[in-house]
């Protein structure tokens, strides 16, 4: 799988990967499940009102 990304922010998350010992891929999937789990609990949060 080929993902695109900006120079400026692969340094930033290449760099938050190393500050908590985490490969840059490991970093980029903790990142994008966080953002879907989250994108998930709002919906459902919207949906019971």
């Amino acid at each position: 799988m080929l993902l695109r990304i900006n120079p400026k922010l692969w340094q930033d998350l290449n760099a938050w990967a190393q500050d908590e010992l985490h490969s840059l891929n490991g970093q980029i999937e903790y990142v994008l499940r966080e953002a879907v789990r989250k994108r998930k609990k709002r919906n459902n949060s919207n949906s019971d009102t």
